[in-house]
């Protein structure tokens, strides 16, 4: 039987008020183009260094109730000698993984595509149990959905299926899954459209785990806000947070505990400045909304380090100054004001 009372528990962790993940999950492909930004080459040190950077970041734990890993992070070190995973947990902070296996296409489905990884995961939740000591608590799958062209019924019942397949597995190991069915921004695609794509594959999503009998309430449900396509327009805080919220309501079930967002693609003001107007609108929604953020966390950190470990101390001011405006932002009481204080401040 899995393990629902820690499964609980680190779902309380993760979503407590003024807090959420750090994604930090990046593939060593997807990590050499932010190491490449700042003429930093991807050597497994220069990984090692900048995780090392934000990982020991002093009072991030305020903020950051979560950080997501990639495989290679957990058997990592810091300077003392502790796991990464390990020097995470006894901040006080859930270490998770990301637990799926990347995008491949489908002969049937287009420019849509699926995400691999069922193969094998039972096996590699046991491995990441051991090699972490037992310190994970989540993990996290991630599906890509594309608004144009508009994703076709079967499409969507086969990506939601196989994505809480993996939720059953991960929960039976004693996980908490976070369930990422990301529609993305790119392209030309109009607000509606983007609403009317999310609250499809958010419906097909619970129909298929009330199918596999995946409990929501022992899950956390990681997505998009509702935007208009990057080469449509910029939507306002205020156009963002009415659409997004009110998708949630007509396709996610109250049983669900916590919606974290993705920045996916947005600035860090703008992720930010986004989250507060959802925030505000969803005071009487019967799920917590909170932030996981990749790049929007981090891209004022990566610059500020520059692959110097003297620049340590301005890398972790930068990521620590991010945090804390997310967590602002996840109570709703963010302003712009508060981006010319510092933390320290």
């Amino acid at each position: 039987m899995p393990d629902t009372a820690r499964i609980s528990a680190n779902i309380q962790k993760i979503l407590a008020p003024g807090k959420g993940i750090l994604a930090a999950d990046e593939s060593t492909g997807t990590i050499k183009k932010r190491l490449d930004s700042i003429n930093v080459e991807n050597t497994e040190e220069n990984r090692i260094a900048y995780r090392n950077m934000l990982f020991t970041t002093q009072g991030y734990e305020e903020f950051i109730s979560g950080v997501i890993l990639f495989d290679e992070t957990i058997d990592q070190k810091d300077t003392n000698g502790q796991t990464f995973s390990e020097m995470i947990a006894a901040s006080g902070v859930v270490p998770g993984i990301k637990n799926d296996e990347g995008k491949e296409e489908h002969p049937n489905f287009g420019s849509q595509t699926i995400t691999r990884g069922l193969k094998g995961l039972g096996k590699r939740l046991e491995n990441w149990t051991e090699r972490s000591s037992g310190t994970l608590g989540f993990t996290k799958w991630r599906q890509v959905v594309l608004v144009e062209p508009e994703p076709n019924a079967a499409f969507l019942d086969y990506a939601m299926s196989v994505m809480a397949e993996q939720a059953a597995w991960v929960i039976d190991a004693g996980y908490v899954p976070i369930c990422e069915p990301e529609i993305l921004m790119d392209g030309s695609h109009t607000q509606d459209q983007c609403a009317s794509v999310t609250e499809r594959t958010l419906s097909t999503l619970y129909k298929k785990f009330e199918e596999q009998g995946v409990d929501p309430a022992l899950t956390i449900l990681k997505t998009n806000m509702v935007l208009s396509g990057k080469e449509t327009k910029k939507d306002t805080p205020e156009e963002v947070a009415g659409p997004t919220v009110q998708t949630f309501q007509n396709s996610v079930p109250a049983s669900m505990p916590g919606i974290v967002f993705l920045s996916g693609g947005q600035s860090s003001i703008q992720s930010t400045e986004n989250l507060n107007a959802c925030a505000k609108v969803a005071t009487s929604a019967p799920w917590v909304l909170s932030f996981s953020y990749g790049r929007a966390l981090q891209e004022d950190a990566l610059k500020a380090w520059g692959g110097n470990e003297a620049n340590f101390p301005a890398g972790q001011a930068a990521l620590l100054h991010r945090a804390k405006m997310n967590g602002l932002a996840q109570k709703g009481e963010y302003a712009a004001e508060a981006e010319s204080k510092l933390v320290a401040a």
